[in-house]
Parts: C-alpha cells; sequence; structure tokens
C-alpha cells in the first residue's frame, strides 16, 4: 500500500473557514454568544464507549478558552442556564425523543475570604441538578439532585494542601462520577479542552500548516480548560422504540440516533443593584453545537446569531442556509479559478471539475444534477422515489450529494454512498457497505449508528482518521477490499459516525471540502483516466491524502475510563506568555 494512503481518505463533513474574529471547533464562534461564554457550547462528541459497548457517551462542552490561572474568580457553570443534551432517535417524529437537562446552583461556603479554596472550604462551588424527558420534552423526572462539581485544579497548596481540601486532585475529580437513579453515569466539571486546531496558522488567512522555514504549527488549544458534561448512557435507553433487543447488523437503522446539545437563558434578566439580578420569562436557546465547524466556517456571520437560536428541526422547514453547505466559502480557496493561489497551504487541495470526464463539482457547477429522473439512478438514494428531491434539488448545488446530507440527514447505505470497492468503475452501483447513520429529521446534529462496534484505543489499528482510515482500508487492504461485503474495518465508529475525543476533525474536514468523499464512492480526481490508468491512485489523489495541518493530535492523552476526557490544567503548570515567534 502506499505509504501516504494511510493518512486519509474522505470522511463526509465539512471545513474551516476565514472569518478572523472567530476560534474553532465552536468557540467564540458568533458575535452574541462570544460575549456569554458560560453559555457558549464549544464541542459535541457522542461514541461508543469503548470499555462498555453496551453504552453510548454524549459529552458537551462548554465556557471556552479558560486559563488555568484565571483566578480568583474561576470557571463555572452558569446558574441562569439550561443546559441541555439533546437525542434524536426517530425520523417519524418531529422533534427530540429523548433530553437531558443540567441546572447548577453556586455557593460561596467562605464569603471571608478572597481566596477560591482555604481550610477545607469552597467558594463559588457548584452542584447540579438533572433531569430527563423520554417524551419529547413534555415532562421531565429528576434522576439526580446535589451532583458535585469538582473544585478548579487551582495548585497544591489549595487542592493538597491541609491548608486547601487536603487531598489529591485526582480523587477530587473522579469523586465528581455520579450514577443517577436511572442508571445513567454523569459527570460534570473542568476538563481540559479536548479539542486540537493551530488557531493562529488557520485564522491566519488560511496558514495552515504553516508556510516558511521557519512557521511552526502549534495546537491553539494546549493547556486550555472547559467545562464538559458527560453522560454514559445504555443502548437500550437510546434506541428507537421497539428496536429489536440487539441489532441485526452493524448498520441497523433502528439504532441511528441524532445528538445535539444546547444552552438556554430567560428571556428577560433585570439588574436590580450591583450584585442583585432578577431572571425571568421564558427559557430562550442562546446557543446550540451538533457537527463542528458549522457555525463558524460554514454560516457567514450575518447569519450566526440567528442559527445559535433555531433548532436542527427547524431546519427542515427553514432552507435559508443550505445554500452555504451546497456552495461553501472555503471550496474558493481550493479553486484555482477563484483565490487557491492566495491560500499556498491548501496546495495540495483541489476539487474535482472533471471527475471521470463528466461531472464537475467546484462552487456553482452542476455536480449531478445532470443526472436527475435518468433510470441510471433508479434504486439509488439519488432516484426521485428516494431521496433525490433531498439531494438532487436543482443545478448550481454540487455539494447536496455529499457536505450537505451529512449535516442534514446522515448517509444511508444505498448506493452511491458505499465505497468505490466492488463498483467496477461505476460510482453509482453498489459498492462495499460502508455506513448507514441516515436520520432525515433535523439539520445539524452528530449522528451515530450505535451498533458499530468501537475500535479499541489501545489498538495499533485506531487512528484519529476515524471514517477516513476505513475507507482507506475498505478500498486498500487486501483484507478488506477482496470483498465486497459487508465488514467491520477498524474506525468505522469514527468521525462522521459519531465522534471520538481523538478525532482529527480539522483535517478529515478540510479534506472532504477537497473532494476526497466523492472519491471514496467512485467519483476519481480528474487525473485518472480508466484507459490509461491501473490505478485511481493519481497524484491528484494523493495530494489530498497526503495534506496535514501538522497538528494532530491532543496536547494530552484522553483517560481510558469515563468521563474519557483529561483533567483539567492546574492553574501553578501553565505557560501562556511565550507565544512570539
Amino acid at each position: 500500500m502506499n505509504p501516504l494512503l494511510p493518512k486519509c481518505l474522505g470522511s463526509f463533513i465539512l471545513l474551516l473557514g476565514f472569518l478572523p474574529s472567530l476560534s474553532a471547533s465552536s468557540h467564540r464562534e458568533a458575535p452574541l454568544i462570544a460575549d456569554d461564554p458560560l453559555a457558549d457550547n464549544t464541542d459535541v462528541y457522542a461514541f461508543v464507549s469503548p470499555d462498555d459497548p453496551s453504552t453510548v457517551t454524549i459529552i458537551a462542552n462548554y465556557i471556552p478558552m479558560q486559563l488555568p490561572q484565571g483566578g480568583p474568580n474561576y470557571y463555572t457553570f452558569g446558574e441562569d442556564i439550561r443546559y441541555e443534551i439533546h437525542i434524536d432517535n426517530d425520523a417519524a417524529i418531529k422533534g427530540d425523543e429523548i433530553t437531558y437537562r443540567f441546572t447548577f446552583d453556586r455557593l460561596n461556603e467562605d464569603p471571608t475570604t478572597f481566596f477560591n479554596v482555604r481550610l477545607g472550604a469552597e467558594n463559588i462551588k457548584a452542584t447540579y441538578t438533572l433531569e430527563r424527558s423520554l417524551n419529547g420534552g413534555m415532562s421531565f423526572d429528576t434522576i439526580l439532585r446535589n451532583g458535585i462539581c469538582p473544585a478548579y485544579n487551582i495548585g497544591p497548596r489549595s487542592i493538597d494542601g491541609m491548608v486547601g481540601l487536603d487531598s489529591t486532585y485526582l480523587e477530587v475529580w473522579e469523586n465528581a462520577v455520579a450514577v443517577t437513579t436511572s442508571g445513567e453515569m454523569v459527570f460534570a466539571g473542568p476538563a481540559d479542552d479536548p479539542f486540537y486546531v493551530d488557531l493562529g496558522g488557520i485564522f491566519d488567512l488560511g496558514d495552515s500548516p504553516r508556510q516558511g522555514s521557519d512557521a511552526n504549527s502549534r495546537d491553539g488549544l494546549s493547556q486550555f480548560n472547559v467545562h464538559t458534561l458527560a453522560l454514559k448512557i445504555p443502548v437500550n435507553v437510546l434506541k428507537k422504540a421497539g428496536a429489536p433487543a440487539s441489532p441485526t447488523s452493524i448498520l441497523d437503522p433502528n439504532y441511528v440516533i441524532g445528538v445535539w446539545a444546547s444552552a438556554s437563558r430567560p428571556a428577560v434578566r433585570t439588574i436590580v443593584s450591583g450584585d442583585s439580578i432578577v431572571d425571568s420569562g421564558e427559557y430562550v436557546q442562546v446557543s446550540r453545537l451538533g457537527m463542528p465547524l458549522t457555525n463558524e466556517a460554514v454560516i457567514p456571520i450575518g447569519m450566526k446569531d440567528y442559527w445559535n437560536a433555531i433548532t436542527p428541526y427547524m431546519e427542515l422547514d427553514d432552507t435559508t442556509l443550505d445554500t452555504y453547505f451546497y456552495n461553501p466559502e472555503l471550496a474558493l480557496y481550493m479553486d484555482t479559478a477563484f483565490f487557491a493561489s492566495a491560500v499556498p497551504a491548501f496546495m495540495p487541495l483541489r476539487i474535482q471539475q472533471n471527475s471521470l470526464g463528466a461531472f464537475d463539482f467546484t462552487n456553482t457547477a452542476d455536480g449531478l444534477f445532470g443526472l436527475k429522473g435518468d433510470p441510471a439512478l433508479d434504486g439509488t438514494a439519488l432516484a426521485e422515489a428516494a431521496f433525490g428531491g433531498l439531494l438532487l434539488p436543482g443545478p448550481g448545488m454540487p455539494r447536496s450529494v455529499d457536505l450537505w446530507p451529512i449535516f442534514h440527514t446522515g448517509v444511508p447505505n444505498l448506493a452511491p454512498y458505499q465505497l468505490a470497492t466492488g463498483k467496477n468503475g461505476d460510482p453509482l452501483a453498489m459498492g462495499k457497505p460502508f455506513i448507514n447513520n441516515f436520520l432525515p429529521n433535523g439539520g445539524d446534529m452528530l449522528r451515530l449508528n450505535m451498533a458499530v462496534p468501537p475500535t479499541p484505543r489501545t489498538s495499533e489499528s485506531f487512528s484519529s482518521l476515524g471514517l477516513v482510515q476505513a475507507a482507506v482500508l475498505g478500498l486498500t487492504d487486501p483484507a478488506f477490499a477482496g470483498s465486497d461485503s459487508l465488514q467491520f474495518i477498524p474506525n468505522m465508529d469514527g468521525f462522521p459516525n459519531g465522534r471520538r475525543l481523538e478525532d482529527d476533525v480539522t483535517r478529515i474536514e478540510l479534506q472532504a471540502v477537497s473532494g476526497v468523499v466523492l472519491a471514496a464512492i467512485g467519483l476519481w480526481y480528474d487525473d485518472y483516466d480508466p484507459a490509461v490508468d491501473s490505478s485511481p491512485v493519481t497524484d491528484g489523489l494523493l495530494n489530498v491524502l497526503g495534506y496535514t495541518t501538522e497538528v494532530e493530535a491532543n496536547d494530552v492523552p484522553f483517560r481510558q475510563a469515563f468521563p474519557y476526557v483529561a483533567m483539567p490544567w492546574r492553574g501553578t503548570e501553565v505557560n501562556h506568555t511565550n507565544f512570539a515567534e
């Protein structure tokens, strides 16, 4: 196998953009929420628990870019915010089937001191109530009261010393893991920010990887903390009502869930005096998140606050935002007819303009729309009798067949959404089954097929490229490429089939915008000529597969046990001062 191949092959998503006021993944991604960090979603993760495949772990992070040394008032969840994790498992019902709601209280145990921790007492100490709805939010049951948020990891005197908590931070942190009355494991508290990306390079007009002999790419979120909500939920709670007790296959459609998170505030806030605030009115959603990088890099700045205010289900009726997925801005910087020359870091990334001598996927081109109504589409997801109206909505919308459905419907186990293995050069033919996380019941959500087994994190086969690596193996490894039947391929449980903490979503999404997912299903790059080339692994494909941002892992290892995120950085151990080049 070509040594570059294991480094990528397309996943199905979008992007990183060029709006200099933003940060990634969803850190400070919209004008209004940038002024309200306590309610700001940063990332959402959903994956089959690697140490217990009978459960799924969902993680929602909030409060971006926390300095670990940020005293005297250290970060914690807001008292006047509803933090919610939403689960959809039935395409026949519009809206959530399951909702988990966290609400927090804060207490100063010793208001006579300016220290956050002293003599066993904590100030700004947070506790929480966890409620669960199984009927679409019509009613909620309390499943945990007085849940404990661990103290912030201030330093050795505050945590380990006798004048502080007289403990270890590991003990303080792990003691915050609780079990609800309905059997979920839960954690709410500070953690290392698990997202990794070269913020400085990306938002310096796309300088990732950084160009020049003296330029060093670096993780812009290294040594920053976030606040994590983590739930470990039995699959039997999450699966569709009436689904069989165990999956019929690893692509069982009854085991697909959609996951998103939100934060809501009361509609009215009255400041009575300097230290008195009264909130009233209905709760209003001010932030949401499902897929990474949607609002900050797909939605234009004039629509970002609007996007945060609506639910994924409202996107079914309001197609205003669809155009930004059909013709993503980032694609302009990968197209030599537009602005590719202005972004040299993206030189390896190019989009098919003449795939198989017929199909152009650059912005405003027609993609596969010219086939609409053609009998060749019969039996595929693109047929009018199937989802043709959704996936081939009109001319000039080339990415309606790959980028748009990943955000809005997921991918069905139908042609053309199968690996090119077994297609014999016809991208519309049935190929090797690869993914089924189809849930056409809303807009932007993580979609996860819980029937797909987890790849062990300690396995040599584990890869942060998720479905990218699984596709590479399915197309090139004789153990998988020799058969067009369904097989479990390592990392089929990875992004965008859910999202694991380790998944390198930045690199995957940049390659996906460059059309790698189209290549994976047989719509090869322009320099492939089947009359001449014995293999579609041409220079054009290899250039895209070899692309890297040079930031490919988190700054610290993840834990092997729930809640899996790493413990927060200690305030006395970090250094954010020497960043000048």
